[in-house]
């Protein structure tokens, strides 16, 4: 899955590309665009990778057991039809 980081002069804002991460783009000031795309397996694959690129160190999650989860086996993210 594709993740966009975007910025603008006061925040960032990381989140799923397309249609998955929609309410979190509605939320972002007018000034901001993407800086950042990474292609990740699971929020945690996400998550570690974003903390890499912003020399946070390692990233640790409060959700381990689901967060390891791949996307493709979530359906709170992708509900099946």
């Amino acid at each position: 899955m594709l993740h966009e980081l975007w910025a603008s002069a006061s925040s960032h804002t990381f989140c799923l590309a397309g249609p998955a991460g929609e309410r979190y783009r509605t939320l972002l000031e007018s000034d901001a665009k993407i800086v950042w795309t990474v292609e990740a397996d699971s929020t945690f694959d996400a998550m570690t990778k974003y903390y890499e690129y912003m020399g946070w160190g390692h990233y640790k999650s409060s959700f381990p057991e689901i967060d390891k989860q791949p996307y493709a086996e979530r359906d709170d993210i992708f509900p099946s039809v």
